[in-house]
């Protein structure tokens, strides 16, 4: 599904619509980037980025904003369990700097998750900035018994219930469960398989 958003900021041609869509696998190049220009070469190096790694995000909740026929927003949702209770993190959200005052980021947020809402999620959490994500409902409120794997600031882990109570009881370790990434097989792995069998 593809939602075509025009932003009210301005009435000029700066101002042009952007589509949200569904990530495609020709956005993987684009995205990487835009993820560079925003977050830096070390992004890679993240506490949340730790729950990411060999996996694949939550199946139809990965979104690409598309304006002008270029990729300039990103947000995807991952599987998590948060201490033992199912949840979704939400990351990175990036927006292309040309494309800021125009509201996207929000309009993806809001678009990731009402999606995450109708799949029938009950709850999202984040590491980021309450003045920013409280406006979306995010709060430290029911994650103060929750870790992440790696160093953070526990102020800056927030969540948002999608169904009331979806985290009562929530504690311990954030860890990933989403499905892993499938490798491709290179003559280094096809040799070592053929050297165990």
């Amino acid at each position: 599904m593809t939602v075509v958003w025009k932003s009210t900021a301005a009435l000029t041609r700066d101002a042009a619509p952007f589509a949200i869509r569904a990530e495609r696998a020709s956005d993987v190049a684009a995205r990487e980037a835009l993820l560079d220009a925003c977050f830096g070469e070390h992004r890679h190096a993240r506490t949340c980025q730790r729950l990411r790694d060999g996996r694949v995000p939550a199946e139809g909740l990965a979104f690409s904003a598309v304006r002008g026929g270029k990729v300039v927003g990103t947000v995807r949702l991952w599987h998590v369990s948060a201490g033992g209770v199912p949840a979704l993190v939400l990351g990175p959200l990036a927006v292309d700097a040309s494309c800021r005052s125009l509201g996207l980021g929000a309009t993806l947020m809001q678009h990731a998750l009402a999606t995450a809402t109708a799949r029938g999620y009950g709850a999202v959490i984040l590491r980021g900035d309450a003045a920013y994500y409280s406006r979306f409902g995010f709060t430290a409120e029911k994650t103060g018994g929750l870790a992440l794997p790696g160093p953070f600031e526990p102020e800056r882990l927030l969540a948002v219930e999608l169904r009331e109570g979806a985290l009562d009881g929530a504690g311990g370790m954030i860890v990933a469960t989403g499905h892993k990434t499938r490798r491709p097989r290179t003559a280094k792995t096809r040799a070592t398989t053929a050297i165990a069998a």
